[in-house]
């Protein structure tokens, strides 16, 4: 067996990301750089070097951090293909979206008891609704007003004339009132989608209908993505490395619990292996556990809530509107079993771990802040992704003895709590 307590040498990490169509070298890129931050603040050495092409994508990180070299292989889940596959729809396909997923979200209650807990990300999940009705209404109301222009000057030159040929401006006009009025409404509508890289209506509103189509159910395309990124984590455990790192970023977080609480049932963690470990961060849960035919995840959330297995830290801030924060995933599901041990609720405090100027450059750029998590701090605490995943400090070891943060929500707040065994 194992020395469990000795340091980190070698590090396995698993990276799955959320809801993004970006190809995974943007997470690449952000690691380069948001490390070689964090390591000029805090004093180590830490290089990054892409792998060889592959079936998967990665990359290698070399570090020397507390006079001890640590090497980590980093591996991304690839789904931003489907991703991209799911936001493929037309403007009208896109408004379609809005009305079905307000009507599950409302109609099963899961809306109201989203917003018992955290009012942030509630807030962030109605944006996009009130901006794309937003935008429909301003694009109707211009080409209203341009059309009733058009036809105003139609019917003043049919005053001007009379006969057949007022006739005649009289339905000119109106024709070219509602054919003005169709053209602003589309090019209005269209200008706003192009100008959604700023706005985000269309992406957020795509990233809900993508949890709420289904009602909670895992897509198939992502199931069969996810059974093989398990396979990849799987054969990590044969490997010569000191831990197995399951990294989930904001959606990312439900899905790595799926992925591992499969391995751990099918007996694909060896007891005598590397140490597993799962960080959730900026985790977005309850937006699909809360969900009527969610019933497999909150199975995976009560099944991972006991197991010794594994070390599961959850990390979020307040600071971060997109997120739960502070929310224990399995117990605001309303599936606590008895001897549950996980997951460790932390916060990253990020108005203590950023300095005041920082916080302040960052606090109202909401979707930058839910990446924070995977980047530099300026004030850093316990809480370090770089030292997490090149440090020689394996999870369970970093966080022992650390008690769950004090402001943490624990109580069950899910309608529906079944589990889909």
């Amino acid at each position: 067996m194992r020395d469990q307590t000795r340091p980190v040498r070698q590090r396995r990490v698993f990276h799955i990301p959320g809801y993004d169509p970006i190809p995974p070298r943007r997470y690449r890129e952000l690691y380069r750089t948001e490390s070689a931050a964090q390591a000029e603040i805090s004093g180590y050495q830490i290089a990054v070097q892409a792998k060889p092409a592959s079936d998967s994508f990665g990359w290698s990180v070399a570090a020397r951090i507390d006079d001890a070299d640590v090497r980590s292989d980093i591996d991304v889940l690839v789904w931003s293909d489907i991703v991209r596959d799911s936001m493929a729809q037309s403007i009208p396909a896109t408004y379609l979206q809005l009305l079905q997923t307000a009507w599950i979200y409302i109609s099963t209650g899961t809306l109201r008891r989203l917003m018992w807990m955290r009012k942030g990300p509630v807030i962030a999940a109605l944006y996009p609704v009130g901006m794309l009705l937003l935008q429909l209404l301003i694009a109707v109301l211009l080409g209203q007003f341009l059309g009733n222009l058009v036809q105003a000057g139609a019917l003043a030159l049919a005053a001007m004339t009379g006969g057949l040929l007022a006739t005649i401006l009289g339905w000119v006009g109106w024709v070219l009132k509602y054919a003005l009025w169709l053209a602003v409404v589309v090019f209005v509508l269209r200008w706003c989608k192009a100008r959604d890289n700023k706005l985000f209506a269309y992406y957020l509103m795509h990233d809900y209908a993508f949890s709420a189509r289904l009602r909670g159910a895992t897509p198939p395309a992502l199931e069969t993505r996810m059974a093989a990124f398990g396979d990849r984590i799987a054969a990590a455990f044969t490997a010569d490395v000191d831990e197995v790192l399951v990294v989930g970023h904001s959606s990312g977080a439900h899905l790595a619990i799926s992925i591992l609480a499969d391995l751990i049932r099918q007996g694909r963690v060896p007891a005598g292996g590397p140490k597993l470990a799962l960080l959730s961060l900026g985790q977005v849960v309850p937006m699909v556990s809360f969900l009527p035919q969610a019933g497999q995840l909150r199975a995976d959330l009560a099944f991972l809530a006991t197991q010794e297995a594994l070390t599961w830290v959850d990390v979020t801030a307040p600071g971060d509107g997109c997120c739960f924060a502070l929310c224990d995933p399995v117990a605001v599901t309303g599936v606590t079993p008895p001897g549950k041990r996980w997951p460790l609720v932390i916060s990253a405090a990020f108005t203590q771990s950023l300095s005041p100027e920082r916080w302040k450059a960052l606090r109202w750029r909401f979707f930058r802040l839910h990446f924070q998590y995977l980047c530099a701090f300026d004030r850093p605490r316990d809480y370090d992704y770089f030292q997490i995943t090149a440090g020689p400090v394996s999870l369970a070891d970093r966080f022992e003895g650390r008690p769950p943060s004090k402001s943490r929500i624990d109580v069950a707040v899910s309608k529906y709590t079944s589990l889909t065994a």
